[in-house]
């Protein structure tokens, strides 16, 4: 099968597009799925240049051909990757075969994949692997999963859209989720017109939540069409534009150097999530900030298991939709982590592997 292999942590000379890949044979309890589409996320950049290593202390972009990564602890879970991997944690299919225990009937469903798989670590709570990650993941013609963790999605939309959701739309609700975030609840996301962004805005606003978004200048009026109730450009002074303690929750993408604002303009007894930062790992927080207004912090990498299954019924119900930006075909995996790494695009860049 066509398929793109991660040799290594590093630039994109580490990404082979090979043809002459096995095709992956489902194990018990496990089903085959035919990739229609796979979506492009941060994980997969920051895994291919090694970003979540400690050595780095930079934003992504600065560490966009891996100078300085360590391999042992160069993923997301902090332990050393096995090469070649295929990545991808958005999957899109349909069942074409299936494992031993798993009912054959599924054969032809289409499907989208649980991104933070759960299965192979037998359910402890705090340990999942990532699809594309820990085990082989959508960046190929064929992928298998665990049974249970694949999902009949019944709907009108497209592959490229479907496989939008599974890691942008998780890690934001799970945001929303550990937060506990209430309808009329004054929120405010940052890294607003990315991929999980995006997703934020909207499911915050399926809450009922007021949204404030940052975002770059350019993309202001599409975030907004997209439901965000009014929206800060990238750089101006957070304080400035909301004034101290008005936000009762914080969903951060992105940290970096405007970090400590975000504290100041979260009200006493407010809430701090985060599931990335794009813009840089090391902040500068003034603990007496912490205590002093009782505030609360996440980190959101697991998520609960209703989680998935709450998105599949979303967007069955069509309360939420994913925003496209571009195309490719998966032979041009390196052009499209390029755009993806220029943040040049609103919404998602999506693969569409040889059919």
């Amino acid at each position: 099968m066509a398929a793109v292999l991660l040799t290594g942590h590093g630039d994109f000379d580490r990404l082979q597009y090979r043809e002459d890949v096995p095709v992956p044979v489902p194990g018990p309890d496990e089903v085959l799925i035919r990739v229609q589409a796979a979506g492009v996320n941060n994980t997969d950049i920051n895994t291919r240049i090694g970003w979540y290593s400690k050595s780095i202390k930079g934003g992504t972009a600065e560490a966009g051909s891996g100078d300085g990564a360590q391999d042992n602890d160069a993923s997301w879970s902090g332990t050393a990757l096995s090469f070649p991997r295929i990545q991808g944690a958005d999957c899109c299919g349909h069942i074409v075969a299936v494992g031993s225990g798993v009912n054959e009937e599924r054969i032809g469903e289409r499907v989208i994949v649980r991104n933070m798989l759960r299965s192979y670590v037998d359910y402890r709570p705090f340990e999942c692997w990532t699809l594309g990650s820990e085990c082989d993941g959508a960046f190929a013609q064929f992928t298998k999963a665990p049974a249970r963790e694949t999902y009949k999605v019944r709907c009108s939309w497209s592959d490229v859209e479907l496989a939008s959701i599974p890691c942008a739309f998780s890690t934001a609700e799970g945001m929303l989720h550990r937060a506990d975030v209430r309808p009329g609840e004054q929120v405010l996301i940052t890294g607003a017109s990315g991929g999980v962004g995006l997703a934020a805005v909207q499911l915050a606003k399926r809450r009922r939540a007021k949204v404030t978004a940052i975002a770059a200048g350019p993309k202001v009026d599409e975030v907004l069409a997209l439901g965000a109730d009014r929206v800060i450009s990238r750089g101006d002074s957070i304080v400035d534009r909301l004034g101290r303690e008005s936000v009762d929750c914080v969903l951060d993408l992105v940290a970096g150097a405007q970090w400590s604002e975000l504290l100041e303009v979260l009200k006493r007894g407010g809430r701090y999530a985060v599931a990335g930062a794009i813009a840089g790992p090391m902040v500068d927080l003034d603990v007496r900030t912490l205590y002093l207004k009782d505030l609360s912090f996440f980190g959101c990498t697991f998520q609960d298991d209703v989680i998935f299954q709450n998105l599949v019924n979303y967007v069955e119900r069509g309360e939420i939709r994913p925003v496209v930006a571009k195309t490719y075909p998966l032979r041009d995996i390196i052009q499209a982590q390029a755009d993806f790494m220029s943040k040049q695009y609103t919404g998602k860049l999506v693969l569409i592997p040889p059919q």
